[in-house]
């Protein structure tokens, strides 16, 4: 340290010393500013990347809360949608059911008229074949003009045996 002390000049030491503030005066005139102004700027730009980042974080959860209220709807809207589907179909079966059965019983009462249009017709059909045999026993009794009662019972008898009924 003597060394340092014998070498020291007091002439180059406030040389020194004045170049050193008249350097500091101009980086901080023409310097510091800019610098200072930089890293503020670069601060305030941080500071709203964050809240630009904060925000985008709150809308992304009102969005995901958003979307799960609609896929809620969605769900209840389908749910709805299936049971109305149900309903429908349910309803179109059971009108069918009736409407087969309204059918159906249109086609048997159909039958029984039908059957009973046939039974009128056989037994119409079967009165008259009586109807033509009592007249034609009829004209065969009055043709032979039978004196006694007796002879005219033998004859219908007679006739009876070979007429035989359908």
């Amino acid at each position: 340290m003597n060394t340092l002390l014998n070498d020291f000049s007091p002439g180059l030491f406030f040389m020194l010393v004045f170049i050193l503030i008249v350097l500091i005066v101009v980086l901080g005139k023409f310097a510091w500013k800019p610098i200072l102004n930089s890293l503020e700027e670069r601060e305030s730009g941080i500071e709203e990347a964050l809240k630009s980042a904060e925000n985008a974080r709150k809308e992304m959860q009102n969005l995901q809360s958003d979307n799960q209220q609609m896929l809620k709807e969605a769900r209840a809207e389908r749910d709805a949608m299936m049971k109305e589907a149900r309903d429908i179909r349910e309803a179109m079966i059971a009108e069918a059911k009736e409407e087969a059965k309204e059918v159906t019983a249109a086609l048997i009462e159909k039958a029984h008229a039908s059957i009973e249009q046939e039974k009128q017709a056989a037994l119409a059909e079967i009165k008259k074949s009586v109807a033509e045999l009592s007249i034609g026993i009829a004209e065969t009794v009055i043709k032979k003009e039978l004196s006694n009662k007796e002879d005219q019972l033998q004859l219908v008898e007679g006739i009876l045996k070979d007429v035989t009924l359908n």
